[in-house]
């Protein structure tokens, strides 16, 4: 898990999401979240928000995630993606293309996988958060 690392947000200040995630904290403050080096963003306690783009050579740095602290929405603006979900009564695949959302419900393993590149917007609850590493290249 990545611990919190954060900076205070200047009032006014734009904010590219396709290279920066914010926090937004249970008590309601907004943050910049430092990057992270491989792996999942930053985590703190409340939600990150990011906007991905999402391409055949840009995929999550990990072979799987979950989240024990409450559900993830994710947003598809552009492109598609296929969402792997590992379910107690099975495996099951959902669909998602332009202005469809979905829910991943909290402690659910789950991966996307790319169809036709585009952009997802994830709200991601924390701050805890577990991941699988990619299989070593060895």
């Amino acid at each position: 898990m990545n611990t919190e690392t954060s900076l205070e947000i200047a009032t006014g200040t734009a904010i590219d999401l396709t290279t920066s995630v914010i926090g937004l904290r249970r008590d309601g403050v907004a943050r910049l979240m430092a990057p992270s080096s491989g792996g999942p963003p930053r985590r703190l306690d409340g939600h990150t928000i990011g906007l991905g783009m999402i391409s055949a050579d840009n995929m999550p740095p990990h072979a799987g995630e979950r989240h024990p602290d409450g559900d993830e929405i994710l947003i598809m603006v552009s492109g598609r993606i296929d969402v792997h979900l590992e379910l107690d009564d099975g495996d099951e695949t959902v669909h998602l293309g332009p202005g469809e959302a979905m829910t991943i419900p909290k402690g659910v393993w789950h991966l996307i996988h790319c169809v036709e590149p585009g952009q997802l917007i994830n709200i991601t609850p924390g701050p805890s958060g577990e991941y699988r590493p990619l299989p070593s290249s060895d």
